[in-house]
């Protein structure tokens, strides 16, 4: 049967402005990190993001290494804008990154030119599109000059290859360089794409204040703590979690008695509010204006319900903040 989006989708979710920018982007995006690549089920992740568009998220973003194995999750999500998106591509954000190991040799990985352009030409042909919405810097280069890898971000945007830029994981003084460098070209960046969440908080360091002051968009990833912030590990480490794999991005030695104590006290706050322990971590985040949208991931459609249930509680009493901030220092 033909995929049919939801005709009121629009009027599900909050929509905020990027920065100093025209572009809006959905309060809540979905990021495809994990759980739609070539070792997952093509009806579960298919499912996920019809369910996702059908609430109003029309912001996907992925990464050329995005997998595993790298590069099938711009495949999968490549087939299913074929089938399933083709005629709603303009009302579509989609980014894709590049700076991570991506293949073999000098030019796969990093800040280079010729790394960011091929790596881009690769993922627009996986993904079956003539242009991503916003492309990214995936990291900084400590060997590129930040000049570089600036004017490559300019060139795509002139190629026609991407509409805005961004960059990732770059730090507040780093940020600072190339936001200004890119303005100098007149390319302006978009937005910032840092690890950010209750438990993990560096981008307050001076990053937000540096995106504030220069205009730019903030899109935190890992909101969640890769599931700490979720009712998950409440209770130890389950046998099916990150935490219990040890490739995952989450160890085991992460989870330490300090941390559970944390979270469970943060949970009592969040059961308090009418939450889940994640619905309040993505409002947490979002009570900042500087913050445009959070990017989530879901290994299923109610994980990602879940999720959207974040924005009808977006309020916090200041007691709430007080009690939240006595948790986390």
């Amino acid at each position: 049967m033909t995929y049919q989006p939801d005709p009121l989708r629009y009027d599900k979710m909050t929509y905020r402005r990027c920065g100093k920018s025209a572009l809006k982007l959905p309060a809540i995006s979905l990021g495809l990190w994990h759980n739609f690549g070539g070792v997952d089920h093509f009806e579960n992740y298919q499912a996920i993001l019809r369910s996702a568009f059908d609430n109003g998220i029309t912001h996907f973003d992925l990464a050329n290494n995005y997998g595993p194995p790298p590069g099938s999750a711009e495949t999968n999500f490549g087939r299913l804008m074929k089938s399933d998106f083709a005629g709603h591509r303009d009302e579509l954000i989609i980014s894709t990154k590049a700076g991570y190991l991506m293949w073999q040799g000098p030019y796969g990985e990093w800040g280079s030119k010729k790394n960011l352009v091929a790596s881009l030409d690769q993922s627009l042909k996986r993904m079956g599109l003539n242009y991503v919405d916003i492309f990214y810097s995936h990291r900084p280069d400590p060997e590129t000059p930040l000049e570089e890898t600036m004017a490559a971000l300019d060139l795509i945007v002139r190629q026609g290859k991407a509409l805005y830029v961004g960059i990732s994981n770059y730090k507040a003084d780093e940020a600072e360089k190339a936001i200004s460098i890119l303005k100098e070209l007149g390319t302006p960046c978009l937005i910032h794409q840092p690890k950010y969440s209750m438990l993990e908080r560096w981008a307050e360091g001076g990053l937000l204040d540096v995106l504030e002051r220069k205009g730019v968009g903030c899109i935190p990833f890992s909101p969640l703590a890769q599931g700490l912030l979720t009712d998950k590990y409440l209770h130890g480490i389950p046998a099916d979690s990150r935490a219990a794999k040890p490739e995952g991005y989450l160890q085991e030695n992460q989870v330490t008695p300090e941390v559970v104590e944390k979270i469970k006290k943060l949970n009592k706050i969040a059961e308090e509010r009418g939450q889940t322990l994640a619905q309040m971590a993505l409002a947490w985040l979002l009570k900042d204006p500087r913050i445009t949208s959070v990017l989530i991931g879901a290994s299923r459609v109610s994980q990602l319900e879940d999720s959207l249930k974040s924005l009808e509680n977006p309020e916090f009493s200041k007691i709430e903040l007080a009690s939240i901030e006595g948790i986390l220092w």
